[in-house]
């Protein structure tokens, strides 16, 4: 074989452990390192499965050896050599082929690198502008395709769960009818219809539910939504979902079907046991334990509920806020008897970033006695005795409480929960699986004085507050659901409203009038009047998933090309100006022609 011909390799770097001593392979990939001792030169050769070392042996060919002292780091080769066992003073037990190495005996360069911007190996500190703007060669590095190969392994589990529970994979297009309630859409103007636009879907929503009209009964696929919304450190513009939607199903039946799926896939990735079924939590009891709608349970430290308790006291702040209908809770700090005034008003800060007027602070000494408020010598012994119980506070604990409006004081404390956990490093690596259930169907908002809904307009109201839907709307409850991890919410869905009356219900809750949900929603509401079966469907962030079994917490690390917090591609500089040509062809004109390129 001539040089000029060697190309196509016999095996990946961590194959060769199969080959054995004396065989003649061919591999291929980068070099890693080089290391030039006079006599022979070793060069660490990587690719996706690994790194073998490969010697060049001047004895063997003087030609190739003078080839080879040429070599730059993170070059692209070809090289073909026999498998032989490295000397027993020589072997690395740190990697996976350490007891082997290849002696060369043909090479072929097909790229020689520049020097990159950054080692791709070790912990040196890179910037991560500058990771993304050379995502290439950050891919290269050994952490990112192990975080990739992790995704195609997990998408792989995916295909196969659900076609083996049968769900039928069925694309849905991603030009389509702008139905703004909700984040922007991202519009792509037409040329062939100037003056209007498709839109980018921020989910197949409507889709697949006409899918179940059309009597698909299972369906999924894994789908690229988007959404223009403003920076966010744990969304990207676009992303990935796993989207899924059944007919005739309880959702006791979708819970059990995706308990399995999380199962299968933490053991197949992970090899690690997940235990089911899942425990359960209405949306009023996380938010009143775990100032939460996706609460870390891997730790108790639970908020209680206070108000009774404090009601009538004769300590005026709290007795002000209760009586504008407001609410007094707290929580425990195990052994924070012992902080320092400093670190005190460090956790007074945590609460008044999220609108808390302040925090009372409880010291319970080694004695039992309770000080740091005047609100103590305000209640009886047996209202402190009733407190310290009611928050399982003991011997050297601190007492944390908030006052003020329900949905204040829940975000406060639920947050400085949260720390208290990373303090005391209560954050263990069990997996915490829990379904959050029965949300508010709509909430209410302060800007447009309207109610909005919570998940979306298509979600089924709860059987039982169908009633409540114009009489008291936010007391109505929803028949939707989050699947929650650690504290990450993992995914989420609903029971759908499959009734054209319903439909038209939520929509007028919301301030939607019967012309304008036609003139949005008309194709949607007119398929509901032709057979449409009961259904529900979940949506499973795929991004965040990935990122809870890889160990990171950065979204960006497991999307193969992602945006900034500013939404730009460092890679290829999008967005990006276009022409007045391209512009006039989609019969569009700038308001301000003076175009400015993207700013990082």
């Amino acid at each position: 074989m001539t040089q000029t011909k060697l190309f196509e390799r016999t095996h990946y770097c961590a194959d060769v452990l199969t080959s054995r001593l004396g065989d003649e392979v061919i591999v291929a990939g980068w070099v890693r390192k080089r290391r030039d001792l006079g006599k022979l030169i070793f060069v660490d050769l990587y690719d996706r499965t690994g790194v073998l070392q490969v010697v060049f042996d001047p004895e063997r060919n003087p030609e190739l050896m003078n080839s080879a002292g040429d070599l730059k780091r993170e070059s692209v080769l070809v090289v073909k050599g026999n498998v032989s066992e490295r000397p027993p003073d020589a072997r690395n037990p740190e990697m996976l082929t350490g007891n082997l190495e290849l002696i060369a005996t043909q090479m072929r360069v097909f790229n020689t690198s520049k020097v990159p911007p950054f080692h791709l190996i070790g912990d040196q500190e890179v910037t991560e502008e500058l990771r993304l703007k050379f995502r290439y060669l950050d891919l290269r590095r050994p952490e990112m395709f192990r975080i990739m190969k992790i995704r195609h392994d997990t998408q792989q589990i995916v295909h196969q769960f659900y076609s083996d529970h049968g769900f039928m994979e069925i694309v849905t297009p991603h030009l389509i009818r702008s139905t703004p309630e909700g984040a922007r859409d991202f519009l792509v103007p037409s040329r062939l219809h100037k003056g209007s636009s498709y839109a980018l879907p921020q989910s197949p929503q409507m889709l697949k539910q006409m899918l179940m009209i059309a009597g698909v009964d299972r369906y999924f696929q894994i789908v690229k939504c988007f959404r223009d919304e403003d920076s966010r450190a744990d969304r990207q513009p676009e992303f990935s979902q796993i989207d899924v939607e059944m007919s005739f199903t309880a959702t006791d039946t979708l819970f059990n079907i995706h308990e399995a799926l999380m199962q299968k896939i933490f053991h197949k990735v992970l090899n690690v046991s997940v235990e089911c079924p899942f425990p359960r939590i209405s949306y009023q009891e996380a938010m009143e334990h775990y100032g939460s709608d996706k609460p870390d349970v891997r730790f108790e430290l639970k908020i209680k509920d206070i108000t009774d308790l404090c009601m009538g006291s004769g300590f005026g702040v709290i007795d002000n806020i209760i009586e504008k209908g407001g609410i007094v809770r707290g929580v425990r700090y195990p052994g924070g008897a012992s902080l320092s005034r400093k670190q005190i008003q460090d956790l007074e800060s945590i609460v008044k970033v999220r609108g808390a007027g302040g925090l009372v602070a409880l010291r319970i000494a080694n004695d039992g006695n309770i000080s740091g408020s005047p609100l103590v010598d305000l209640l009886t012994p047996s209202q402190r005795d009733t407190l310290k119980s009611t928050l399982n506070a003991t011997a050297n604990d601190l007492i944390c409480i908030v006052a003020g409006m329900k949905s204040i004081v829940e975000n406060s404390l639920g947050t400085l929960r949260l720390h208290i956990a990373k303090q005391l490093k209560l954050m263990t690596d069990d997996l915490a699986f829990t379904w959050v259930t029965d949300f508010p169907l709509l909430e209410y908002d302060e800007i447009e004085k309207r109610y909005q809904a919570m998940h979306h307009p298509f979600t089924a109201p709860h059987p039982e507050d169908l009633d409540l839907l114009e009489s008291n709307p936010q007391a109505c409850r929803a028949q939707a659901y989050d699947l929650v991890l650690n504290g990450v919410e993992l995914g989420g869905g609903s029971v759908r409203i499959h009734d054209r009356i319903l439909q038209n219900r939520v929509f007028q809750a919301i301030g939607m009038s019967q012309e304008d949900a036609q003139k949005r929603f008309g194709f949607f509401l007119e398929a509901l009047e032709y057979g449409t079966p009961p259904h529900c469907g979940i949506a499973f962030g795929m991004d965040r998933l990935i990122m809870m079994l890889a160990g990171t917490d950065n979204l960006r690390d497991v999307i193969p090309f992602p945006k900034t917090l500013q939404a730009v591609c460092l890679l290829t500089a999008a967005p990006s100006p276009v022409t007045n040509e391209q512009l006039e062809v989609l019969g569009i004109k700038l308001i301000n022609d003076q175009q400015k390129h993207c700013e990082t």
